[in-house]
């Protein structure tokens, strides 16, 4: 368990305390320049925070430096040794630490067996999948006997075939090590995909936490609420509510739908669905929208149609001022 108490990662930025629970992966999700990397980087004292403290499981980590640290850092670039073999990326914690050759055969070779990699300990990184690089950067951060493993967004230079297989079994694979895992990422997917807890940040401070579908069917502010939609949600014409892209349709499902008349802007298709570029009357000629609809939909720019939303599904949130413009942008 990692518990951070007024963390402040920066000097301005809002205090954070949060709790990290041993045995779950919590997504910390952001935008770019939103602190997540630098979050990283304190927990790996690799950099000082502003103020606060960090205990992992009971201990403070003040004045630990990286090296005795129990905490492991994958970066987005998997950093495997390009001329030393599987065996000896996995073993590179351990004989920096000075110990036996006995004891790095024993962990090297349990570890290899726990992520799959036994066959391989005698292959270079260059010889090794996409998938395999990734497992070998986890094996040399387990070699250091972490309680903690910190992953800077691991996926995000996987193409993307590559990145949907891994999410499962990276979901497993982690689950199985029975760590804190901190899983830092700029797509809302990674959060269903991998996610057991979820904490929201922008501007070097948390906007929300907690499981992540409790999260996304109630985000606490409009700032949030963007934070989980890809694309952008949608600002609504009166601009005192947001609708996220996945809840518009072309056909009515409730008497009670909200309904919101358009001019087609353009159409982008992957087959099994479509990014309908739009602007509703009433929205400002700077902005408009994006529905994602199920299937193959055409339709040309110019046309006017009708979406439909639930009701449950508009977001309405009301500043003293009745506009919420200003948290819609705060994006981190």
């Amino acid at each position: 368990m990692l518990e951070l108490r007024d963390l402040v990662l920066k000097s301005g930025a809002d205090p954070i305390s949060h709790t990290f629970a041993g045995g779950r992966i919590t997504v910390v999700l952001g935008r770019n320049h939103s602190g997540k990397t630098l979050l990283c980087r304190v927990l790996a004292g690799l950099a000082e925070p502003a103020a606060g403290g960090m205990f992992l499981e009971g201990r403070s980590l003040a004045g630990v430096g990286p090296g005795p640290r129990p905490v492991a850092l994958v970066y987005q670039a998997f950093v495997n040794y390009p001329d030393w073999t599987v065996f000896q990326n996995i073993a590179s914690p351990m004989v920096a630490a000075g110990e036996t050759k006995a004891a790095i055969d024993v962990r090297v070779r349990d570890i290899a067996s726990r992520l799959g990699l036994t066959a391989l300990l005698d292959r270079y990184p260059a010889a090794l999948s996409g998938g395999q690089q990734q497992r070998l950067a986890i094996g040399r951060a387990l070699a250091k006997s972490a309680r903690l493993l910190v992953m800077d967004e691991p996926l995000v230079n996987l193409d993307f075939k590559l990145r949907e297989s891994l999410q499962l079994e990276l979901a497993q694979l982690l689950h199985d090590l029975d760590l804190a895992v901190v899983y830092t990422s700029s797509d809302p997917r990674d959060a269903f995909a991998v996610g057991d807890d979820l904490v929201l940040m922008a501007d070097h401070g948390v906007l929300q936490s907690g499981e992540p579908l409790e999260v996304y069917a109630a985000p606490v502010s409009p700032a949030a609420a963007d934070l989980m939609c890809d694309p952008r949600a949608n600002r609504l014409p009166d601009g005192a509510g947001l609708i996220r892209p996945e809840h518009l349709s072309l056909a009515r499902g409730a008497e009670d739908d909200r309904l919101f008349d358009i001019e087609v802007i353009g159409c982008e298709t992957n087959g099994s669905e479509t990014f309908l570029h739009c602007r509703p009357d009433g929205l400002s000629e700077d902005d408009h929208w994006v529905a994602r609809l199920e299937g193959l939909v055409r339709l040309a720019p110019g046309d006017r149609q009708t979406l439909f939303a639930p009701a449950d599904n508009v977001l309405r949130f009301v500043n003293p001022d009745g506009n919420l413009s200003e948290a819609y942008d705060a994006r981190g």
